[in-house]
């Protein structure tokens, strides 16, 4: 349960064996390759970018060509396909996908195709139906839009900015020229247009184009030589056509649906190809070798060897890995879960102790003591293992599960503790159906634990809404642990650094102060002996730090301040302790929504509506409760680790191991293979 050492590794092998050394390297994903800029004397450079982008050309095509299938017909897949892992291939099927990988590639390009040739339909279609919304206006001319006259009549076609009707055209027309000859037809007319016919004697051409002109006056911008009616239904059987082009060109992508599973193979073949030659370009070659380097678990050493010497004629070195070195966590089966949560916050730092399984517990405890209802913790463990019984999630997903299972569990613990169970809903289904003259209650809390009401649970319990004080200070008397072993974390770091000034002064005597505190006022409710122990070592501790904080300053003066200032961190502790408050109110705020809900359930009675409305209400109140709370239980836990604990010791700040490797989306190649 620690950060596996790592060692640094050097494999010099011959050239003619690398294509076989660098797959099974990927297949094994023991090492993680270093990735030089330059390469070192003597070596050059191999440039396989060509390739590589072929490789990456083709997993972008089959990511556009799936996306295209999926909005053209939908991948059929339930609510909780989601926890589903990776499809298992056997290895030798790896070499199907690679001979079926250009008929693959064919047919998304063919997918990508269609999809163009639809979004250019879509944007013609936009272009005909705005010609026909504005043919729709002249649909009552009965000559072409780009006559322009005859031999005896100029012949003008368009539109003014205003409205008019035929009497106000001519008077305006008239007022322009009292000689213009002419005559109008109104076609179409609005506010702020009027599309008009105006004809006049060839001989007055120039006369009527100055008169309309200061009308403002505009002919169409692309006038056509049919009319307008027969325009406008060409244009329409043009729009149909595009339409059923549209559905065929979606009909021949959704008649690729068959071949899904095959282009999500073939994007992951591709993947793990332009994986291998990034590595590739970044390999020192000679004319005869080429050399890998990077960094490897000392556990892992023998089996690299090994594996390297099987596959390849090559030397394997191993040495001594610096401060650059990747972190990689194990853990045992109970705390591996949360490796999630510490690698979301950041990976160990050099310095840094693997803090998961400290971190593990304490994240199931508190989320239980949040969630605080046995009724949803055992829908939580039943329902994790299920999903990882049914789907066989792949690591990441089977993790987060296992961990959620685990909170289930202590979710389970403390809801008896607490006496709830789906909060009060065993009481209040037997006070309703049972015997109604007869109440009872889920426990007696150990406030009232001689009230004669009969009780459904034998145990007593702490109940947040009647025991809230108590429940306080047990979740502030947590929080104290809480702290107290992150800072004794970090008094392990500094004894590991031999800092033992560190150890003993910045984190044993605020450790001592703290837990002086305690027994002071544990004194109070106790023993008055007590008072004075835990008044005395407080006192002692704090003597002790004005008298070691300040060491670093100079004078002493300045080390007397440095002393004195340092106390004042006491309110930060104090800050952190009342944050634990959070325990309380996450507790009582899960178990008096449940009471709610159950309450409102039963407020119909027991005829058939009530029935009905009961079960409706029970189901609908509690799967809302779960939503709810279950979201605000890992949040605040979170936070309560990230702040509260992390803060005391924890810097982070490590890179985390990523191996060469597989880096699929889709398939996995089975593991006992």
């Amino acid at each position: 349960m620690a950060k596996l050492k790592m060692k640094t590794v050097r494999i010099i092998s011959l050239r003619q064996d690398r294509k076989r050394l660098l797959e099974h390297l990927q297949d094994s994903a023991l090492m993680q390759i270093t990735k030089s800029e330059k390469s070192r004397e003597g070596f050059r450079r191999v440039n396989v970018s060509p390739q590589m982008q072929v490789f990456e050309r083709n997993v972008e095509l089959t990511e556009q060509a799936l996306k295209i299938l999926d909005d053209v017909k939908p991948e059929k897949a339930g609510l909780l396909a989601s926890f589903k892992g990776r499809r298992e291939i056997d290895p030798d099927e790896i070499g199907v996908i690679a001979s079926n990988a250009k008929q693959v590639i064919e047919v998304c390009s063919r997918i990508t195709e269609l999809d163009k040739e639809c979004s250019d339909n879509a944007a013609e279609r936009i272009r005909v139906n705005t010609q026909l919304a504005q043919l729709e206006s002249w649909k009552k001319l009965d000559i072409p839009m780009n006559t322009t006259g005859t031999k005896s009549t100029a012949v003008f076609i368009g539109s003014f900015p205003e409205q008019y009707n035929t009497e106000r055209l001519k008077t305006a027309l008239a007022a322009e020229n009292p000689k213009l000859e002419f005559e109008t037809e109104i076609q179409f007319s609005e506010p702020g247009i009027t599309n008009a016919v105006i004809f006049a004697p060839q001989s007055q051409k120039t006369m009527a184009e100055d008169a309309l002109r200061a009308l403002g006056f505009a002919r169409p911008m692309s006038p056509t030589h049919k009319i307008p009616k027969d325009k406008a239904e060409l244009l329409k059987k043009k729009s149909q056509r595009l339409l059923e082009e549209d559905k065929a060109a979606q009909e021949e992508i959704a008649s690729f649906d068959e071949m899904r599973d095959k282009i999500k193979a073939t994007q992951d073949y591709f993947r793990f190809r332009a994986d291998k030659y990034n590595v590739i370009n970044h390999l020192d070659h000679s004319k005869h070798v080429f050399i890998i380097e990077g960094f490897v678990p000392e556990e892992d050493c023998e089996k690299l060897e090994t594996l390297c010497c099987r596959v390849a004629t090559c030397v394997v070195e191993f040495g001594e890995a610096g401060d650059d070195a990747p972190v990689k966590l194990k853990n045992n089966k109970f705390a591996e879960p949360a490796q999630g949560i510490l690698t979301m916050y950041s990976s160990p730092g050099k310095t840094d102790i693997d803090p998961t399984p400290v971190l593990a517990f304490f994240f199931y405890f508190f989320f239980g003591m949040m969630f605080s209802d046995a009724g949803y913790g055992i829908l939580l463990v039943i329902g994790t293992g299920l999903l990882i019984k049914l789907f066989k999630p792949d690591k990441k997903m089977h993790s987060n599960l296992k961990l959620f299972q685990y909170c289930g569990i202590f979710t389970t613990l403390w809801g008896l503790a607490y006496g709830s169970i789906f909060g009060d809903a065993p009481a209040a289904l037997y006070n309703l159906f049972a015997n109604p003259k007869t109440q009872v209650v889920m426990a007696h809390s150990i406030s009232n634990m001689n009230d004669p009401t009969p009780a459904i649970l034998p145990w007593p319990v702490i109940d947040p809404q009647k025991d809230a004080l108590v429940l306080m200070v047990i979740s502030i008397a947590f929080g104290l642990v809480h702290i107290l072993v992150g800072m004794s974390c970090k008094f392990i770091m500094c004894m590991k650094q031999k800092d033992y000034a560190g150890a003993f002064f910045d984190t044993g005597l605020w450790m001592l102060m703290l837990i002086g505190f305690a027994v002071l006022a544990l004194g109070l409710f106790m023993a008055p002996v007590l008072v004075t122990v835990g008044a005395v070592t407080a006192i002692a501790c704090a003597v002790g730090l004005i008298l070691t904080q300040g060491r670093g300053k100079k004078g002493i003066v300045g080390k007397a301040v440095g002393g004195l200032a340092s106390l004042y961190d006491i309110t930060s502790y104090i800050s952190d302790l009342l944050s634990y408050s959070r325990l309380l109110a996450l507790g009582l705020t899960t178990g008096v929504m449940a009471q709610v809900f159950n309450k409102l359930a039963t407020m119909m009675g027991t005829n058939i509506l009530g029935i009905v409305f009961l079960l409706v209400i029970l189901i609908a109140g509690h799967l809302i409760n779960i939503g709810l709370n279950a979201l605000g239980s890992y949040v605040h836990t979170m936070r309560l680790q990230y702040v509260e604990m992390f803060s005391k010791f924890y810097e982070g700040g490590g890179k985390e191991f990523e191996p060469f490797s597989l880096n699929s989306k889709y398939i996995k190649i089975q593991e006992d293979k």
